[in-house]
């Protein structure tokens, strides 16, 4: 499971957290109903948004039935052998697309960087192999949807391109750039898919923010892993300070939110959910990534850019900032990072260990879990919380009766997100 929108079950309302695991499910059963059991593996969370945005802006019957956007799941390991309702239709299956084509580039994108057992021959052209199949069923179901994965394909192909030519100094937006259109592309079609034609131009604008989003946060998770590794990295390969990249990103998250406004949900209520994740999780996105969060600061745009900004830049748990500045300060009283447990697993090796956890709920419900391959503790996917959940964090300043748009209409209160 991987994507930067993580919400934190103690932020979210149980109606809110009921809609996002049946969007998350719907996604992980239309791959399997599309693409076969194994392509279940491609299950994200940023692609569930494009189920999310789509009924969002539906005017089709919610309840079950003829036509409807739910249905009821069979048990299943990660949910407790629980029954459940769960999302279906044209914007599953679109995420299910988008998200079975990505993951195969990133597949690729591990097999150029020779990573682990995929530096060996055979094991790199069984991947590349794979890859190939899960572009060639997300064409077909893309055709089904009318929506034409070749600009996904596409972008994944100009990045290697792009990545070759960089060095200190490139802009960091020009690598971006094709993650930027194919998340663009993706989240205009959820207009097409809806009847909402004239929602397609400010959703592609969020759209292309928010893989401009993904693809800069992605970096900078990774950033000690591949100094550490020597695997290409775009802030260290084009030298960019940690300030400009948090720039960045605080740029996209406020035009994400000025995209929204101009989205035409269905009604207010199917707009929730979408709105939580879009406006307010990627927010918390940043802040988890550059390590701040819990610290105060303002919402959108009005966020500070140094230390009186609140954002504190240049700080955070990980040290991936010491190659572009000081050494990361911890606060008073910070326990020590906990040591690593040992060499990391080979891919097969951690594969078979992920699968034990899988089958048996683990990945979902045990909190922590070991990661397969490095080891690392792991929160469950259902346990999922934010580095310091106090309540509703900074959003419960905002608007402590709905949480965060979850159960009210009072969440007009100046946090600059236009609910």
């Amino acid at each position: 499971m991987f994507g930067i929108i993580r919400p934190c079950r103690h932020r979210l309302s149980e109606s809110m957290r009921t809609e996002w695991m049946a969007h998350l499910c719907g996604l992980c059963l239309a791959l399997r109903g599309d693409h076969g059991q194994f392509a279940r593996v491609a299950t994200n969370y940023d692609g569930l948004v494009v189920s999310v945005l789509v009924e969002a802006q539906a005017q089709a019957p919610r309840a079950e039935g003829a036509g409807a956007w739910r249905r009821t799941a069979g048990p299943c390991p990660l949910r407790g052998m629980r029954t459940a309702s769960v999302a279906q239709g044209e914007g599953a299956r679109l995420a299910a697309t988008v998200s079975l084509v990505l993951a195969s580039a990133k597949m690729r994108d591990h097999v150029a960087d020779g990573d682990g057992l995929l530096a060996r021959r055979p094991v790199a052209a069984v991947a590349r192999r794979v890859a190939a199949t899960w572009d060639r069923a997300g064409a077909r179901t893309g055709a089904d949807l009318g929506f034409d994965t070749a600009v996904l394909i596409d972008a994944v192909g100009r990045q290697a391109g792009i990545e070759a030519l960089a060095g200190v100094g490139t802009p960091l937006l020009e690598i971006t750039e094709p993650t930027e259109t194919a998340t663009a592309a993706a989240f205009g079609h959820t207009a097409v898919l809806a009847g909402r034609p004239a929602n397609r131009a400010p959703l592609e604008e969020a759209g292309r923010l928010f893989g401009r989003l993904a693809h800069l946060l992605d970096a900078v998770e990774d950033l000690q892993e591949d100094a550490d590794s020597g695997a290409w990295n775009p802030v260290a390969a084009t030298g960019t300070d940690l300030t400009e990249v948090r720039r960045l990103c605080d740029d996209a998250v406020h035009g994400v939110r000025l995209a929204l406004r101009e989205v035409d949900f269905a009604s207010k209520a199917q707009g929730r959910l979408a709105h939580l994740l879009l406006a307010h999780e990627l927010d918390r996105a940043v802040d988890r990534t550059f390590g701040t969060a819990g610290r105060p600061h303002g919402h959108g745009h009005g966020h500070g850019h140094g230390p009186e900004g609140g954002h504190g830049h240049g700080q955070g748990h990980d040290g991936a900032r010491a190659a572009f500045g000081p050494p990361p300060v911890m606060p008073p009283g910070a326990p020590p990072e906990p040591p690593r447990r040992g060499r990391r697993r080979g891919l097969i090796a951690g594969c078979a260990v992920w699968t034990g956890l899988f089958c048996t709920g683990q990945v979902c419900c045990k909190d922590p879990y070991h990661d397969p391959w490095n080891g690392q503790p792991r929160e469950g996917w259902c346990a999922k919380c934010c580095d310091n959940c106090d309540g509703c964090g900074d959003c419960g300043d905002c608007c402590n009766c709905c949480d965060c748009c979850g159960e009210c209409d009072c969440c007009d209160c100046g946090c600059d997100c236009g609910c």
